[in-house]
Parts: structure tokens; sequence; C-alpha cells
């Protein structure tokens, strides 16, 4: 069975027992989190929703907090002597996909 769940703006398809990198969720390590925006349940019955399942959650198990490397920005203007060096890491989320329950 799996699902596709909304969650930081974005859509993920999660399986049970799959380790999933999300935007930052505010939870601490080893706390539990339930996403109840789920799109679509897949496996033996199909349910899609309008826009989400009635009934339907998924449970993760956060597993760790952390930020992505660094990306540099650059920006310059040509024949003007403008340049800026900007730096960038995003934070994430780590979950561990525990269940998926309609």
């Amino acid at each position: 069975m799996y699902a596709i769940i909304e969650t930081g703006g974005k859509q993920v398809k999660v399986v049970e027992g799959q380790e999933i990198y999300v935007e930052k969720i505010s939870a601490d390590v080893d706390e539990t989190v339930t996403f109840d925006k789920v799109l679509f349940v897949g496996g033996d019955d199909v349910k899609v929703g309008s826009p989400y399942v009635e009934g339907a959650t998924v449970t993760a198990k956060v597993e760790k907090q952390g930020r992505q490397k660094k990306i540099r920005v650059f920006k310059y203007k040509p024949k003007k002597n403008y340049k800026r060096t900007q730096g960038h890491r995003q934070p994430y989320t780590k979950l561990v996909v525990e269940k998926i329950s309609l």
C-alpha cells in the first residue's frame, strides 16, 4: 500500500517503512507526526480524494532535523562592477513512515 501526501507545499509518494526528506516540520526527534492531507491511497483498493481522502492518515516518526549542503548564489551585472555572493542552506526533516491508515 502506498499514499500520496501533501506537506510543505509539495506532494510526496510514501510507502510504509520508507525514509523521506521533507521541508522542515516543527517537531522534536523521535516524535510522531500525523499527516491528514492524503491525496491518494493505492494498493488493493484505490481511493482518490477530492481534494483529500476522508479519514485517511499517514503516521511518521521524526528521525532527524538538519540542513542541506550550502549552495552559492552569485549575482553580477556586467560592466558595472557589481558582484554579490550569498550562501543558503535549506532546512529539512527526515521522516520514517510507520503506518498508512484509511
